[in-house]
């Protein structure tokens, strides 16, 4: 891998990614969304900013992604519309950036003879687990227009396997949790209230069991699909191998910061009952077997390590407001 285009750099995972492919002595391309800002996202504050090529367009538009593309040999797509309440309000959003944005990729990589592509899924994708652990064959379940979008995406990156040739390797992180989250995920949402001294903590559904991964983890799991001479054409979970319900995280949260707390359900941030995930487990034989791939934090340590972060952080989060 000589040159990276990364695209989602400037986001949660992807920012963390970019750092690790440049300490690894990566030659990275950065593909940030195009503002009038020049806002690079979490690259605006990285150490490696300055190490980077940084590239502004926006995936949803062919000539923009086909020409970030250009002299590269390694894409990670991780740009997409991850909001899955959002999902609910603009499904046609979530088509046009997370189908045609796969699309302009896979086309792109295709014209330049990329040698691996990496398009990043979701375990959204498998719905309720039907069995547990869930590994790769688990049938796919559009639960909501997010999931249905990324399954949408994924089979294209198959298709073009299949089709042309295309060295796609689909990545299906389970829930990741870190520093730099949005705290429309369940990990900031309660430490950033239980931070600004709020204690009847505002929640949805609390019985869904999520398997959650450290954002340093799921980051060494990307690099290390990518680095396999194997796993073409195939999807590879990443996550733990365990399981935790919403309602025992959220009080494994406030024991770590020392905060008595109560609950209360608000049904904004409910989903529809029929859309609601209710389990996911991960299966991770196949990164494990294939790969060197070793999780170094568990989900303890990785929640110290997020706290931390957040408290040095808070002006960025509004915990009196949800925001879908």
């Amino acid at each position: 891998m000589k040159k990276i285009l990364v695209t989602g750099a400037g986001g949660f995972i992807g920012s963390h990614l970019v750092e690790l492919l440049v300490a690894k002595g990566f030659d990275v391309k950065a593909f940030v969304h195009y503002n009038s800002k020049s806002d690079h996202g979490w690259l605006e504050t990285s150490k490696v900013k300055n190490d980077i090529e940084i590239y502004s367009g926006d995936v949803r538009d062919y000539d923009s992604v086909e020409k970030s593309v250009e002299g590269c040999d390694t894409v990670f797509h991780l740009a997409a519309l991850i909001g899955i309440p959002y999902s609910y309000t603009s499904p046609m959003a979530y088509i046009k950036t997370n189908v045609e944005g796969t699309y302009n990729i896979l086309q792109s990589s295709r014209k330049h003879n990329i040698s691996k592509v990496m398009v990043t899924s979701t375990s959204e994708t498998y719905g309720t687990a039907q069995y547990v652990p869930i590994d790769e064959k688990h049938p796919l379940v559009g639960q909501s227009p997010y999931s249905a979008s990324k399954i949408g995406a994924d089979q294209l990156a198959v298709s073009y396997y299949r089709s042309f040739d295309t060295p796609v390797k689909i990545i299906r992180p389970f829930n990741t949790f870190g520093p730099r989250q949005s705290a429309r995920a369940i990990i900031p949402t309660v430490i950033s209230q239980i931070l600004s001294g709020i204690t009847d903590i505002k929640l949805g559904n609390l019985s869904p069991t999520r398997d959650l991964t450290f954002v340093k983890d799921t980051v060494n799991g990307f690099l290390e699909i990518a680095l396999a001479d194997n796993l073409f054409g195939e999807v590879t979970n990443i996550g733990m191998n365990t399981e935790i319900s919403i309602g025992e995280l959220v009080k494994k949260i406030a024991k770590l910061m020392d905060t008595d707390i109560s609950v209360t359900t608000e049904n904004d941030r409910v989903r529809p009952d029929n859309s609601e995930v209710e389990r996911l487990y991960c299966a991770n034989k196949k990164i494990v077997d294939n790969t060197s791939w070793k999780p170094q934090y568990n989900l303890e340590e990785g929640l110290k390590e997020t706290i931390e972060w957040m408290k040095e952080n808070m002006k960025i989060y509004k915990p009196g407001i949800y925001n879908i």
